[in-house]
């Protein structure tokens, strides 16, 4: 299995093993706790490859477990697009790869950065009061939001994307540090094919599959 870390552990990572090494020789407990972190800070950024579908189909955007699953309006704070949506609230554990990834082929209309509290990113309101960063894409002229949002311990969002970037289904758009949530807002008439309770793997987990979509329409006018 091929371990990497990512870019944004480096730093913590680092500077941890360092001081662990000056520690050690003096105070051996101390040393000791401060390699258990090291080890932990490594596995927290931990970066796994995963095998994305090749079909065209909606792929969680983190690992975790599903907390909520129901309709929602859109998450922009301006309220711009009043269309109704399926929202998927993904909760990450101390302990899940916190990498996050692109659930669709899209292109990015905008991210909106959006300061706020550090409530438990378990509970449903923090999709509106905790620390967040929206990201807007659109596909078939469709909209779709994926919304990386900070929780009790998480202090800072990271985000690689750009406005009018093009992305793939399952690249890395960035990461939550320490605990964390990610919710996803899919068109209305899109099926969902998770349940609230079930565990799912960024970048690999299938939310919905948009081709049944098709077929069922298909179907229906035969």
């Amino acid at each position: 299995m091929q371990l990497r870390i990512h870019n944004e552990g480096w730093v913590y990572f680092v500077i941890s093993c360092l001081i662990t090494i000056v520690i050690i020789p003096f105070y051996t407990f101390f040393g000791i706790l401060l390699l258990i972190i090291s080890i932990y800070i490594f596995y927290f950024f931990r970066d796994p490859v995963r095998s994305i579908p090749s079909e065209d189909v909606v792929v969680s955007p983190a690992d975790g477990e599903i907390t909520f699953i129901g309709e929602s309006n859109c998450p922009l704070e301006n309220n711009s697009d009043k269309n109704k949506y399926k929202k998927i609230s993904i909760f990450l554990s101390i302990f899940d790869v916190h990498v996050n990834r692109m659930p669709i082929d899209a292109v990015i209309s905008s991210i909106d950065y959006i300061p706020g509290k550090f409530l438990n990113a378990t509970l449903d309101k923090s999709s509106k009061e905790n620390e967040r960063n929206i990201i807007y894409a659109r596909k078939n002229n469709e909209n779709f939001y994926v919304v990386q949002i900070a929780g009790l311990i998480a202090r800072r969002i990271v985000c690689n994307l750009k406005k009018n970037q093009e992305v793939q289904r399952g690249q890395r758009i960035g990461i939550i540090k320490f605990g964390s949530r990610v919710d996803l807002y899919l068109p209305e008439n899109y099926n969902i094919l998770v349940a609230k309770g079930q565990r799912v793997v960024g970048g690999e987990t299938i939310i919905s599959n948009p081709n049944n979509i098709q077929n069922i329409k298909t179907s229906i006018l035969k």
